[in-house]
C-alpha cells in the first residue's frame, strides 16, 4: 500500500502571500457555513492587531501540545464545523489540521509567524503531552486556502523568523544528503531538489538583509523573499520530491534533543540549524560545516551545546542525543546506516570545531 508520505503533494488548493491578505479570509470561506477558528492567546492577539474575524465564527484554544490528545478535544468542541480555520505558528497549524482530519473536513492556515513550513504542508510535527516529540501525521487533505498577510509576519518576534530560516536551510542539506548515491530520480523528486536549492541559495543571499529589515520594520523583497522561502517554497521540497526530500539527520538530531529539557525553549528551526552541522559532520563534509559556522553565529544559530543552553554533563546529552537519533525508525536512516556512535562522534567533532576562534573569522 502506498502511504501518504509517498505521494507527490503539490501544495495548497489556494496560496495567497501579500500585504493585508488577510482581508480575504472571510470573502474566501463564503461558501463554508460552519467555519471553527483554532488559535492560541498570543497567536489570536497577534492577528486581530491587523485583521478580524466574523463574530459568529467560534474560536477554540489549543493547549500548546500539539498533541494528539488535544487535537481529538478540539475536534469534539468544534462540532459540526465544516472548515477549521488555524491561525497562529506552527503548533497552532499543526494542531488545526490534525483536528481537520478526525472531522473530516477542509482547513484553512493562516500563519502569524514564518517559524516553519507548517502553513504550507498536509502533515502535522505530532508531540507526546511532555512537549517529547511522537511522530510525523501525514493527512488526506492539503489546506484549502493558506493565508500569508505580511504585515502581521514583519510584527512577529524575531526568533521565530529565524528558527524559520534554519527549518528552511536544512531543506537542501537533507534531500542532497538522501539522494546523493541515487542513481537517478523521478522528474517530480528533481523538482523539488531544484526548490531545495533555490532556497538554499536565497538564504544565503536575502536572510541578512531580511533579518535587518524586519528590526527596521520595512517591508521588502528580501523579507517577503525569506518569509515565501520558509513558508511556501519550503512546502514544495516533500511536496514534490516526496520520501526523497523530507526529514534526514538535522531533524533526527531536533527530535533527540527534544528529550533534553534544556532545549524545550529553543525553537524548532533553530535546532534543525545545529542538527544540520551534526548530520555533516557524520557524513565527513566538514568543509561545509566551516563554511556555515561564521553565518550561524552572524545569525544567533546553536552552534555547539552550550549555546543550545546545555551546559552541563555533555557526555550524557550526546548519548541521548546519538541514541535518540540513531534508532532504526528515526530519519537519520535515510542518509545510510549511522551507528549512536558514528552520530555521537559527530557531535563531539561539531563541539571541537565550534571551540576553535578561528572558525568564526571571516
Amino acid at each position: 500500500m502506498m502511504r501518504l508520505s509517498q505521494v507527490v503533494r503539490s501544495g495548497p488548493n489556494q496560496y495567497i502571500c501579500e500585504e493585508d491578505a488577510a482581508k480575504y479570509l472571510e470573502e474566501k470561506l463564503a461558501d463554508f457555513k460552519h467555519p471553527v477558528v483554532i488559535t492560541g492567546y498570543q497567536s489570536f492577539e497577534a492577528f486581530q492587531e491587523f485583521a478580524s474575524v466574523p463574530e459568529n465564527w467560534p474560536v477554540l484554544r489549543y493547549n500548546h501540545t500539539a498533541s494528539e490528545k488535544n487535537m481529538a478535544e478540539l475536534a469534539e468542541q468544534a462540532g459540526n464545523a465544516d472548515v477549521i480555520v488555524g491561525i497562529g505558528g506552527g503548533k497552532v497549524l499543526d494542531t488545526a489540521k490534525g483536528t481537520a482530519e478526525l472531522l473530516n473536513c477542509e482547513v484553512v492556515l493562516v500563519p502569524t509567524l514564518a517559524g516553519t513550513c507548517a502553513g504550507y504542508t498536509p502533515l502535522s510535527a505530532v508531540y507526546h503531552e511532555n512537549g517529547a516529540f511522537s511522530h510525523v501525521a501525514y493527512y488526506k487533505r492539503s489546506a484549502y486556502l493558506t493565508l500569508i498577510d505580511l504585515r502581521i509576519i514583519l510584527h512577529s518576534p524575531v526568533e521565530y523568523l529565524l528558527g524559520g530560516i534554519g527549518d528552511s536551510l536544512a531543506k537542501w542539506y537533507e534531500a542532497e544528503g538522501i539522494t546523493r548515491y541515487k542513481d537517478a530520480l523521478p522528474v517530480m523528486a528533481e523538482l523539488g531538489l531544484s526548490s531545495a536549492k533555490a532556497i538554499y541559495e536565497g538564504i544565503l543571499r536575502d536572510s541578512e538583509q531580511a533579518l535587518k529589515d524586519r528590526a527596521e520594520g520595512k517591508m521588502t523583497d528580501a523579507f517577503r523573499n525569506i518569509v515565501e522561502i520558509i513558508i511556501g517554497a519550503a512546502g514544495t521540497v516533500g511536496g514534490f520530491a516526496g520520501e526523497y526530500g523530507r526529514m534526514a539527520g538535522a531533524h533526527a538530531i531536533h527530535n533527540g534533543l527534544s528529550f533534553l529539557p534544556e532545549t524545550h525553549s529553543i525553537l524548532h528551526g533553530s535546532k534543525v540549524a545545529y542538527g544540520i552541522l551534526v548530520q555533516l559532520a557524520a557524513m565527513n563534509d566538514l568543509d561545509e560545516v566551516k563554511k556555515l559556522l561564521p553565518l550561524y553565529q552572524k545569525l544567533g544559530f546553536p552552534y555547539n551545546l552550550d549555546t543550545l543552553h546545555v551546559t552541563e554533563n555533555h557526555e550524557e546529552a550526546i548519548e541521548k542525543v546519538a541514541a535518540y537519533a540513531a534508532k532504526p525508525e528515526e530519519s537519520f536512516i535515510l542518509l545510510g546506516d549511522y551507528s549512536k556512535e558514528q552520530i555521537a562522534e559527530a557531535m563531539k567533532t561539531i563541539e571541537q570545531l565550534a571551540a576553535q576562534k578561528d572558525m568564526f573569522v571571516k
